[in-house]
């Protein structure tokens, strides 16, 4: 199984020129440059991985990011070839990715 960063669009206007605006301590906030719709990821616990799997380095700290919805650690990856997939690199845990708190400009 091949493991990659999460990629976000925007849910306002649908670009995909978003970035992570703060720290794992504090929030998941995210923010699209094209039009400033601020808002949020987060996970769904819907199983766990068995199969084994390379962890990928970490990422840009501006790339985005979510919680894992099991252990809590921000090391969430998509699975490659899964449209909507998604497992923590720490706990195994296999998730689904929301947008919560989702504010236009």
């Amino acid at each position: 199984m091949t493991l990659t960063p999460i990629s976000a669009t925007c849910p306002q206007c649908g670009s995909g020129d978003v970035y992570y605006s703060c720290n794992p301590a504090c929030c998941y906030n995210h923010v699209c440059n094209q039009c400033y719709t601020t808002f949020e990821l987060e996970t769904t616990r819907i199983g766990e991985i068995s199969e084994a799997f390379d962890v990928p380095s970490d990422p840009d700290p501006t790339a985005p990011t979510a919680p894992c919805a099991r252990c809590h650690e921000p090391r969430v990856f998509a699975i490659a070839g899964q449209t909507r997939q998604f497992v923590c690199a720490t706990c195994k845990a296999l998730l689904t990715l929301e947008y919560t708190e989702i504010t236009p400009a």
